[in-house]
């Protein structure tokens, strides 16, 4: 029967590229995933596009492509990233850049655009799933909408035979099923195997969680060699069912236990996981270790794919000011509940509404609200709140700071910073709406 190995290169933006180069050199792939969009990712990048038109697109992508455009050129390995994000045009003229500059002539780099929709979304002005506001609730505030494509919206660029695959906001399991339904002929209907081939490509797309990241405890699951985690590869067939492997030598653990908590990582409702592609049915789904670090999956199955695509909406909500101060030895606790009653009044007497402010003692009350019994011996307060501008979200961090002098005795470890909230909301709209185009083009010296 027919196979595809399908590895895992990031999964998120900042993920580690040295694994991804030496899954590359000795995975034996024949296509290699990077995915690195997280829900506020996107508008966020598309701030940084609203300043620099040639922005905008994913974390260290230059880094990524100088690193594995010449590995996978010379191992015949087709690259699928979202790492356009809200820039796909200019990350591939980055990339077919970086590729030129490399010598790798001949290279095709393909663009998917249509993940932007934020006109469409304002038209159609759809509730937020959150709140149930409709979207124009935000007004100007709305900086992004971008839907969620799926394989149908990658297929072209693989009939063209594109070796580097750019696109903005997609499915994260889209993006390991569409080589599948290329290389195997599925249909876009065959639910079945779309919903089989989702699995594995859900089992993929967190890259090393399945084999043994976020999945160590240091007592009870133990990872060998967590600091050189291998990255995982599946093994696809033609019927939908895989074998989930990783960098061969490589640290880590790909077990049956790994395999099951990332099966229902970020699953609501197992029996419909839902995608552009297919309504996924993870409930009858099975593993057998075939072999160490070897676990064959299979039992995948899938009915027909929601009406509407789902697109995140970022949304500009002000400023968050945040300061912290480091207290430690005896009464620690007590100095820094004094420290934050300080900060807290000045910060009211300064205009700052007190439901938009909060304070935790990290040691003492920052996770849980029930209180240590022992009196701890070093406690980190942590001040924010929410502001109008960055001038007034700076003020928290600089009252924190002035602790120095004008609060309790002992203080050390300030920090502080301002930043910018973009948050994210999710909608529903009608997949009418969104058009998707693909271009290909080819690297010339």
């Amino acid at each position: 029967m027919k196979s595809i190995r399908i590895g895992t290169g990031a999964g998120y933006g900042g993920d580690r590229i040295d694994a991804a180069v030496d899954l590359v050199k000795r995975g034996d792939l024949n296509y290699l995933v990077l995915e690195g969009l997280a829900e506020r990712t996107t508008a966020l990048a598309h701030l940084e596009k609203a300043l620099d038109r040639e922005k905008g697109y994913g974390q260290f992508l230059e880094e990524r492509m100088a690193a594995l455009l010449p590995l996978c050129q010379d191992k015949g390995v087709t690259v699928i990233t979202n790492l356009g994000a809200a820039n796909p045009e200019s990350a591939a003229k980055k990339t077919a850049e970086i590729a030129s500059s490399l010598g790798l002539t001949k290279l095709k780099v393909a663009t998917v655009i249509g993940a932007d929709v934020l006109e469409q979304a304002k038209q159609a002005d759809p509730p937020l799933w959150e709140t149930g506001v409709p979207l124009s609730t935000f007004g100007d505030d709305v900086i992004s909408a971008d839907a969620y494509l799926g394989v149908d919206a990658i297929l072209p660029a693989l009939v063209q035979g594109a070796d580097v695959i750019l696109t903005g906001r997609v499915a994260d399991p889209s993006l390991f099923l569409a080589p599948m339904v290329y290389e195997f002929g599925w249909e876009l209907s065959d639910w079945h195997l779309l919903g089989a081939g989702t699995v594995l490509a859900h089992l993929l797309e967190c890259g090393a969680q399945v084999s043994g990241g976020y999945f160590a405890d240091g007592c009870n699951k133990r990872v060998p060699e967590l600091h050189r985690l291998g990255m995982p590869f599946a093994d696809v067939f033609a019927d939908g069912t895989g074998i989930i492997s990783k960098t061969p030598g490589s640290g880590g653990a790909v077990t049956l236990q790994t395999c099951k908590e990332q099966l229902l990582y970020e699953v609501m409702d197992p029996t419909a996981y839902m995608t552009p592609d297919v309504t996924a049915d993870f409930s009858s789904v099975c593993f057998k270790e075939v072999a160490d670090n070897r676990i064959a999956v299979n039992g995948g199955n899938g009915r027909e794919r929601p009406a509407q695509l789902k697109a995140t909406i970022g949304v500009n909500q002000g400023y968050i000011g945040e300061g912290m101060i480091a207290y430690g030895g005896y009464g620690a606790a007590e100095r820094a509940r004094l420290a934050a009653e300080i900060v807290l009044a000045r910060l009211t007497s300064a205009g700052f509404n007190q439901q938009e402010v909060k304070h935790e003692l990290l040691g003492v009350n920052g996770l849980f609200q029930n209180e240590p019994s022992a009196r701890p011996y070093e406690v980190l307060l942590r001040v924010a709140a929410r502001a109008k501008d960055r001038r007034q979200a700076e003020r928290v961090g600089e009252e924190v700071e002035a602790l120095w002098l004008n609060g309790p005795g002992g203080p050390g470890g300030v920090r502080s910073q301002a930043k910018r909230v973009v948050s994210a909301y999710s909608a529903s709209i009608p997949r009418t709406m969104v058009k998707t185009k693909v271009f290909v083009t080819e690297v010339i010296a």
